[in-house]
């Protein structure tokens, strides 16, 4: 297993966590759960999936097999970002141009006066998203020199654009504190492109690029185009599942209290960040070695990859699940609650983050077994797999919505995770599944688990009496 690799990303998206976590200090502070940062969240919500999917390796796990099976990967690499490019960039020109239908879009339950107010900022954070693609193909030919770094901690510098923007004008009207943050992220995307430029130029990658450039009219690679279409979109709903149901909760929330979006947006922040620094960052480092094992015929070395990656997971996840569960009210109190962000928006923030810790083992495990699929360009059962999930957690916050308010869909989210994982070992095959579970390590698991689940109950009743 790549150890070397997974803490070196590890520690990048750590960095860019802790800086984000920050962030949202602030801007809780600044905006608290309220109108204005509702309308925030649901600007930025499109641009924001598209980084989240882009980021945690859906581009990546459709594009790396092409590349790396590719005769002529200069000008298979140009053809792709061209195309990617000029459609981002039209569709891009198109909401801003038009950005009331895209807004409604994104809050079906908004009054239009709300939709109106809200639209310039759609437009502004949209341009985002083809920054984003830019960062993401150029992390993909920095992954296949297993170049990582740059890549996991580029995200911090949206984090530390957008808290420049609220140290400037946090004391300032709530709308023009919105405004100054999506200008902030258009900044942070560009100071991410040039972060990954910069580390193209020292690996010396671009020569792939200007190759691909100079004799992309002199050779054919229509068939691997053809084979990357084949599996772009599998992969990129196959691998977004988590993201996709968040986007949906956001649009179902808007049907519910003032305040929704706004308790998603900061419990899920919360559930992200084990969520990334030990599974996205595990899985990431190990796709290309996989990749490259499974076609050199080398899947023993692949599945040994596998078993040491899945007892890393399944312990810190699990530690992560019950201290995300035991601990929720310390751990909002301390990071949000302050400034307009009150007392009762810390409880229901909290309901939402219990709800959304539930589904922090299977998503993680899901990520590491799904890249044995796309590995295998298994890519359209990985997308199946991922609908009949969405379908479930979809069904499951049109159930529990109402009843359990935004904590329903954050539980929906969560059952949906659950039948991500269970789908996506039975298609990997059980039988390596339980080859892998029956070991003595699961014992040292459950007792661990025991012992931390009784120290963490102590600890919970021990900082609430403090803080209460």
């Amino acid at each position: 297993m790549r150890l070397k690799s997974i803490f070196t990303n590890s520690f990048g998206i750590l960095f860019s966590r802790i800086t984000g976590l920050g962030r949202d200090v602030l801007m809780a502070s600044a905006l608290g759960a309220s109108v204005w940062s509702d309308m925030f969240f649901v600007a930025f919500k499109l641009p924001n999936l598209f980084r989240r999917i882009f980021a945690e390796g859906a581009f990546t796990q459709a594009f790396m097999p092409s590349f790396v099976a590719s005769r002529q990967k200069g000008v298979f690499a140009t053809a792709i970002f061209l195309r990617f490019l000029l459609f981002l960039g039209a569709f891009s020109l198109l909401v801003t141009l038009f950005p009331e239908p895209i807004t409604k879009a994104l809050a079906w339950g908004w009054e239009w006066e709300q939709i109106g107010l809200t639209a310039p900022l759609t437009a502004i954070n949209f341009w985002y998203l083809d920054l984003i693609f830019i960062v993401s193909f150029l992390a993909t030919l920095l992954q296949y020199k297993e170049h990582f770094a740059t890549t996991a901690m580029s995200t911090a510098l949206l984090n530390i654009a957008m808290i420049a923007a609220l140290l400037l004008y946090m004391k300032e009207d709530p709308s023009i504190v919105a405004y100054a943050l999506s200008i902030a992220v258009v900044a942070g995307g560009i100071l991410q492109v040039a972060a990954h430029l910069i580390a193209i130029k020292q690996l010396n990658l671009q020569r792939i690029l200007i190759g691909g450039w100079k004799y992309r009219n002199q050779k054919n690679v229509e068939e691997e185009k053809k084979h990357f279409n084949k599996l772009f979109l599998p992969s990129i709903w196959g691998n977004s599942t988590p993201q996709i149901s968040a986007f949906v909760d956001t649009i179902l929330a808007t049907f519910l209290i003032s305040g929704s979006v706004s308790y998603l947006f900061y419990a899920n922040r919360v559930f992200q960040l084990p969520l990334a620094v030990i599974a996205i960052a595990t899985a990431t480092a190990l796709f290309p070695a996989i990749s490259k094992a499974i076609k050199n015929h080398q899947e023993t070395k692949a599945y040994e990859n596998l078993d040491k990656a899945f007892w890393l997971l399944a312990f810190l996840l699990t530690f992560s699940t019950l201290g995300g569960i035991l601990l929720a009210e310390p751990i909002i109190w301390l990071l949000f609650e302050r400034g307009k962000f009150t007392e009762v928006q810390t409880a229901e923030t909290v309901s939402v983050l219990q709800m959304y810790m539930i589904g922090l083992l299977p998503f993680g495990l899901a990520k590491l077994f799904s890249l044995f699929l796309y590995a295998t360009h298994r890519h359209l059962k990985a997308a199946k797999i991922s609908l009949y999930s969405l379908i479930t957690s979809v069904s499951g916050s049109l159930i529990l919505m109402h009843p359990m308010g935004a904590s329903g869909l954050a539980l929906a989210g969560s059952i949906g995770g659950w039948v991500l994982f269970i789908l996506t070992v039975r298609e990997v095959g059980p039988d390596r599944f339980y080859a892998i579970l029956w070991s003595k390590k699961l014992f040292y698991l459950l007792l661990a688990t025991a012992l931390l689940a009784l120290l963490l109950l102590y600890l919970n009743g021990w900082l609430t009496g403090l803080i209460r």
